[in-house]
């Protein structure tokens, strides 16, 4: 079922407290789906509901934020929401020229980041944060809603953006979001799922398409399809992610914010773990020799187990680099990435969070043609017996190793 909360503007609202109690019903409890909806609604923020028949799996988007999933829930509204919204920033009513860090559990963005070819620096600009700006088409810029059905929504937005080299790229975006239900997670994934699990899943298919003269060449500056999702850490969440062990190169690149700590990262048997806790600023990232179409995190006080799935290319492709100033290789880029919020150097902090993100090859596009990346997020809320053997058929890791690792 979809439903849509049709509210006044979006991002221009004013400061309020979200009410805990309606009519005197039950209270609504903070980090509950419930909570999140009546914060949203009482800002003036819009909203778009896929619901299962069942009423127990629930995915909130935001056309105006681009098409965002802003959380969901696996046990109706008042579960547990999973994505992270930034209250604070909402709060303040502001709109900043820079970005508007509003949160969400899966947003579109294109990369690069940083380096020759960025999109968020203009041409001869010094890489450093006050110069950094996040383009409006993906920061505070409406997509216009298709199409919608029962378990889905599809958006699209026209755009002209221009690199740090000067490369115009004249692009199509056009984002679908899906809900999956029990029956096709089990089948895609190989995996059984009991009865009494909560569970709740989507998958968003994002298509970007060269509508310009001129084909898009390394020469140039490619452009990537990057997807991130801000989830909420706790002291028992770990990130995990499967990587190649035969192939050549850096197993993971953890220096994105200075190197990330021994007790805080750890590679071993094929599989990267990352604690996650919102204290300690990090982030990592797997090149694409060793990248699989798989990562996830666990949070073991209370059962919950994030899959991530992407699409991945059948040949060897050219990944763009994210990173700040100056590369050896902008085309040395990333497939995966995780990162754990924590203190800056004036000792604020904006979430805490913590990121999951998924990037696209570069898109080598002639005229007329398109790229599409794929993403499947799943949240399975069970016993840890029900989750182990899971965890095992998909991504060959212990939960019971990952929920202990750094405990």
């Amino acid at each position: 079922m979809l439903k849509s909360t049709k509210l006044k503007n979006t991002l221009l609202v004013g400061a309020a407290t979200i009410l805990v109690s309606c009519g005197g019903q039950k209270e609504i409890k903070m980090g509950s789906y419930a909570y999140d909806a009546r914060f949203l609604k009482d800002h003036g923020i819009e909203y778009t509901e896929l619901v299962s028949a069942d009423g127990n799996s629930k995915v909130m988007i935001v056309p105006a934020w681009q098409g965002r999933v802003m959380t969901t829930s696996a046990s109706g509204d008042e579960g547990d929401s999973y994505g992270w919204i930034n209250y604070r920033f909402i709060n303040e009513g502001k709109v900043s020229s820079q970005f508007n860090p509003v949160g969400g559990e899966e947003r579109f963005w294109l990369g690069p980041e940083g380096g020759p070819f960025s999109l968020y620096f203009k041409e001869g600009q010094e890489q450093v944060y006050d110069n950094w700006v996040v383009p409006a088409v993906i920061d505070t810029e409406t997509f216009d809603i298709k199409s919608q059905s029962d378990s889905s929504i599809r958006f699209v937005k026209d755009t002209r953006l221009a690199n740090a080299s000067g490369t115009t790229f004249d692009m199509n975006i056009d984002r679908t979001v899906s809900l999956m239900d029990a029956g096709e997670v089990a089948a895609d994934f190989d995996i059984e799922l009991a009865g009494d699990m909560k569970m709740v899943a989507y998958k968003s298919e994002n298509k970007i398409t060269n509508t310009g003269d001129n084909a898009w060449t390394k020469e140039g500056g490619l452009v990537s399809v990057w997807m991130l999702g801000c989830f909420n850490p706790t002291p028992t969440t770990t990130v995990f992610i499967p990587y190649k062990e035969d192939a050549e190169g850096v197993i993971v690149n953890d220096e994105y914010f200075g190197k990330i700590p021994a007790d805080r990262l750890i590679k071993e048997n094929g599989i990267i773990y990352f604690k996650i806790d919102g204290l300690y600023r990090s982030k990592l990232g797997l090149p694409a020799s060793r990248a699989t179409d798989l990562c996830g995190s666990y949070d073991s006080s209370k059962g919950v187990l994030t899959i991530l799935w992407c699409s991945l290319p059948e040949a060897p492709s050219t990944y763009v680099n994210g990173q700040w100033g100056p590369q050896e290789d902008p085309f040395a880029g990333d497939v995966i990435n995780s990162y754990n919020d924590g203190p800056v150097e004036d000792g604020s902090i904006m979430g805490p969070f913590y990121e999951i993100e998924t990037s696209s090859p570069g898109a080598e596009l002639a005229p007329g043609a398109s790229l599409v990346h794929t993403q499947k997020v799943i949240h399975i809320q069970g016993k840890d017996e029900q989750l182990v053997p899971i965890v095992q058929k998909l991504f060959g890791a212990d939960l019971n190793v990952i929920k202990t690792k750094f405990q």
